[in-house]
């Protein structure tokens, strides 16, 4: 892999999982060094970042991760659920249903075991880390079969121009749903309905995989603009980057 494409990767990985948040500097110097990358391959992967809109290009400032504001999410979604029902009906008369059936066994699983609210009650003491983390990881095994459906509903529909479409709007979806903070509960619901969607593929029924594509979209799109809401994600102001923060 080239050392653009590594630098690349890395740091979209980064700032998908939040932990470069948005206003974050991405200084060419201090993510050279910390990428082990020389500086021309760093641009590179800034430029990448800047076309892709995960980073903006400011005068003054650099190149800084890029904000996200409820006018995003509403234009993202407005790309995203046609062409995702679209997707989920072509699944349906395409699919091969056991493919299906074993993803919905899994997400019936993923709701019945589910992350939990960890106790942050002084009485749960020395075990929060534990459960802290416990939580983390099963979000991290959610988030990976909701990546595998992807990929399942990607082969099924045998249309690369829309693969090709979706998967820079799932990028973005991606970073969203971190910068809204996880929800146990709500993971839990979005578990039953891809649940729905696969039992619906696996029955063959387009119209039903483009209905509950649908209400699975909707409702996603409700609790994302609820968290974003509560919590006001926007741009800090002048957010250093690890590297950055750790040397001050």
């Amino acid at each position: 892999m080239r050392a653009s494409e590594r630098a690349h990767e890395a740091l979209r990985r980064e700032i998908v999982e939040g932990l470069l948040p948005p206003g974050t500097l991405l200084g060419e110097v201090e993510q050279a060094a910390r990428l082990g990358v020389s500086r021309t391959p760093l641009r590179e992967a800034l430029a990448r970042l800047v076309s892709e809109g995960l980073a903006d290009q400011t005068r003054g400032r650099g190149t800084v991760v890029s904000a996200v504001s409820p006018a995003d999410v509403e234009q993202l979604f407005e790309l995203r659920i046609p062409l995702e029902v679209q997707a989920a009906r072509l699944a349906a008369r395409r699919a091969d249903p056991t493919v299906f059936e074993r993803l919905a066994a899994r997400f019936r699983t993923a709701e019945q075991q589910g992350p939990e609210p960890p106790d942050t009650s002084a009485a749960a003491g020395e075990g929060l880390d534990a459960d802290l983390d416990d939580a983390a990881s099963r979000i991290e095994e959610y988030y990976a079969l909701v990546a595998a459906m992807d990929a399942a509903v990607d082969d099924a529909v045998v249309n690369p121009r829309l693969v090709a479409v979706m998967q820079p709007l799932r990028t973005h979806l991606a970073r969203i749903r971190r910068l809204s903070h996880d929800d146990p509960q709500r993971l839990r619901r979005s578990a039953e309905e891809h649940a729905a969607i696969c039992r619906a593929v696996v029955a063959g029924d387009e119209e039903l995989a483009a209905a509950t594509t649908l209400v699975h979209l909707r409702a996603s799109l409700a609790h994302i603009q609820h968290a974003l809401g509560q919590h006001a994600v926007a741009r800090p102001v002048d957010t250093p980057s690890p590297t950055e923060g750790s040397a001050r």
